[in-house]
């Protein structure tokens, strides 16, 4: 299973059904979310989820609201009637095709993360961040996706709105924004599986950066060393060796003994010793006087 598959079920299995808010507030969570539509006088969620489709079951039997689970292809569909929903569920008005929740007024942290969670298991997804850092929930429109968004905000979540061709979503790409997003869910497991993925990332991300630090610093020392040899050599063949200056010709003959040594070892075998500035000044020097030639 997915991460995303694996955090749905931790929260599918919540124990809470005894506090009534809760359950009416998730329940309003999952009607505007993507997922939930009406057809025919009748509301319709769909989903491949079978822990999803029971958690919702699970919250009309407890609002006491009549509905039936069909199996069709890939999807379970339940069904309920609307009538029936708004005459028990006043914080939703319903324009047409679509549910639109109402602003509600005093609604206590319980019942904010209630809300959150059923739209989340509505239609949301994350991806798997041992990979990459992204979660989405996708809402059935404008108005509610504003609504949902003002909420986050309004309980620290940092998220972005995305509104495009008929698509409205809230999303997450920062890995710590989606720690705590979770953790606001009530899965704790999934926290704790979370950050242990998310540690384990960030810890190979820096041994790769460093890696590829040394590797760039090694090829830039080999390199160097190569264009310092082929000067060496282009002056030994042109006999103009034997007129450079005594440290220039000291360090040049170090260096073609030892091609793979750092300037400020190098510096260390001198006569007179010198630092790695001094060094590298002196194969400049010879690379100048052979590239004279």
């Amino acid at each position: 299973m997915s991460f995303s598959s694996d955090l749905k079920e931790e929260l599918s299995k919540i124990n809470n059904l005894n506090r009534k808010n809760e359950v009416k507030y998730e329940f309003i969570g999952y009607l505007i979310s993507k997922n939930t539509s009406i057809l025919k006088n009748n509301i319709r969620y769909a989903t491949e989820s079978e822990y999803n489709i029971n958690r919702f079951s699970k919250l009309l039997k407890n609002l006491e609201i009549n509905h039936k689970i069909e199996f069709d292809g890939k999807s379970f569909i339940i069904t309920f009637k609307e009538k029936e929903t708004r005459e028990k569920i006043e914080e939703i008005t319903i324009k047409g095709s679509q549910i639109i929740i109402k602003k509600i007024e005093n609604m206590n942290e319980y019942e904010k993360r209630a809300l959150i969670r059923g739209v989340f298991l509505g239609a949301g997804s994350m991806n798997n961040p041992d990979k990459t850092y992204h979660l989405e929930i996708n809402l059935s429109n404008q108005e509610n996706l504003k609504y949902l968004f003002e909420i986050l905000s309004n309980i620290g979540v940092k998220s972005k709105k995305l509104e495009q061709e008929k698509k409205y979503s809230i999303y997450l790409k920062d890995g710590e924004d989606i720690f705590g997003f979770i953790a606001l869910l009530g899965a704790n497991s999934s926290v704790l599986k979370y950050e242990d993925i998310r540690v384990q990332r960030e810890m190979r991300g820096k041994v790769n950066r460093i890696v590829n630090c040394q590797t760039a610093n090694l090829n830039k020392t080999i390199n160097a060393s190569v264009e310092q040899i082929d000067a060496i050599r282009k002056l030994q063949q042109s006999n103009k060796f034997n007129k450079l200056d005594k440290n220039l010709k000291e360090i040049a003959l170090l260096r073609l003994e030892y091609p793979d040594m750092p300037l400020a070892e190098l510096g260390k075998l001198l006569k007179e010793p010198v630092g790695k500035s001094g060094v590298n000044y002196r194969l400049k020097k010879i690379i100048q006087i052979a590239e004279e030639i």
